[in-house]
């Protein structure tokens, strides 16, 4: 079988069932495992990506009005890779490759199945798995790698079920603000969090500063769509320009992270167990053994706090 991902965490989920060899073609945002980098890339960006979150956002905008594509997919190196399977996504027309992006491309060959995820919830994660491994025969293997996410998950909620749960809004977007929806108040709720400004299962939208100012959270996350650790970082100044940033709680108590959004905080694939490690070492410091400090996220101390 011949098996091309165009969603990174459709890759994740082909290599936890032991299929990785598998794996002929990637898209450009797969990362994980770091091998998955020798594949070749069948997607890149239809625009420049390093701009400034505003700028990025109004891109974005302007090219779904006008319907210009977000991605450009490489009909031709898709066809000459002659792949069974081809994984994609249909939750979002922005995060990542969708079957329409494909078909406006040229297609894929007729012989080729075209999987498409749909994850809003943790249990449609789970159920995205179920379905790449009935696509590859893998429904056994499924079921251990579900029961061991399940597990790890339910460790970290027991690690910390001792403990109050704080406040937190976790931000998917700076300019305009997106607080993060779907899966994640999930998350927060397994790492013994409580979120605010979201809803579970839902399409994050944008949403006025304002709520988060009244809202006053305990912690802020700062994880935006895409952006690893080191971009992340780079929003410290959008964020510090929002008015009564400062007069935030969260601020105040030295109770702000940044995080690598792209490859835990948004990715509705193996890696939401990772994700709840993480949540719980910030919400509960000291609880948690320290292990993604510093590599999956970053406290931040604003400059003006630190001088006092």
């Amino acid at each position: 079988m011949r098996i091309i991902s165009l969603l990174a965490s459709g890759t994740e989920m082909v290599c936890a069932l032991g299929q990785g060899e598998a794996l002929v073609g990637r898209s450009h945002e797969c990362d994980n495992p770091d091998w998955v980098h020798r594949l070749p890339a069948c997607t890149r960006p239809a625009f420049d990506v390093s701009r400034s979150s505003a700028e990025i956002d109004a891109e974005v905008r302007r090219r779904l009005k006008s319907g210009e594509p977000l991605y450009h997919v490489d009909a031709d190196v898709i066809n000459e890779l002659e792949p069974d399977v081809l994984i994609t996504q249909v939750h979002c027309d922005v995060c990542a490759v969708t079957p329409n992006d494909v078909a406006r491309a040229g297609g894929v060959p007729q012989t080729t199945r075209v999987v498409a995820l749909n994850a809003s919830s943790v249990a449609d994660i789970y159920d995205d798995v179920r379905r790449v491994a009935n696509v590859l025969g893998r429904e056994a293997v499924a079921n251990d790698v579900i029961r061991e996410m399940q597990r790890r998950i339910q460790g970290v909620t027991a690690s910390v079920a001792h403990r109050p749960a704080p406040s937190v809004v976790v931000l998917e977007w700076t300019d305009p603000v997106f607080t993060a929806s779907n899966w994640a108040p999930e998350l927060i709720a397994a790492a013994g969090g409580t979120s605010l400004v979201s809803r579970s299962g839902e399409h994050s939208v944008a949403i006025p500063w304002e709520q988060v100012v009244n809202a006053n959270p305990q912690y802020v996350i700062v994880a935006p769509c895409g952006f690893d650790l080191e971009r992340s970082l780079r929003e410290v100044a959008v964020l510090e320009r929002l008015p009564r940033w400062f007069e935030l709680s969260a601020v105040q108590n030295g109770r702000v992270a940044f995080a690598d959004g792209n490859k835990y905080f948004n990715r509705s694939g193996i890696t939401i167990v990772e994700t709840v490690e993480i949540l719980a070492e910030i919400l509960h410091p000291g609880c948690m053994r320290p292990r993604w400090h510093e590599r999956a996220w970053h406290a931040y101390m604003p400059k003006k706090i630190a001088d006092c």
